[in-house]
């Protein structure tokens, strides 16, 4: 019975080990992606979805949510819902032009009905 007890904890040691390694690697490739110098839409949203990835997996592993009943994946489903939401908001920005001083604007403007 002793040696049951003693695989579980090598058990979830193992598995603390892994998530920990695979959030090094997101953070490395986080690293990476930024050295790339994407526009700053695609930039925020590469971002946002590393940092859903990274979140997740701490919030299932480190939190225990994968141990936990229905319900409380219902509120966490809703949260995902809501962040994908905020990760899409900076894709509608990509043809706006707030906080481009007017005389570019215009010379975009004007450039774009030649």
């Amino acid at each position: 019975m002793h040696s049951d007890s003693a695989d579980d904890v090598r058990k979830g040691i193992r598995g603390y080990l892994k998530i920990g390694i695979a959030l090094w690697v997101f953070t490395v490739i986080t690293v990476a992606v930024n050295q790339v110098h994407l526009a700053v839409p695609l930039a925020v949203t590469v971002a946002l979805l590393i940092a859903l990835t990274k979140g997740s997996m701490v919030a299932a592993v480190f939190m225990h949510l994968s141990h936990e009943k229905r319900w409380i994946y219902g509120s966490l489903i809703l949260c995902v819902v809501g962040f994908v939401l905020v990760i899409c908001l900076p894709l509608f920005t990509i043809g706006d032009t707030i906080g481009t001083p007017i005389d570019v604007a215009r010379g975009a403007a004007e450039h774009a009905a030649r």
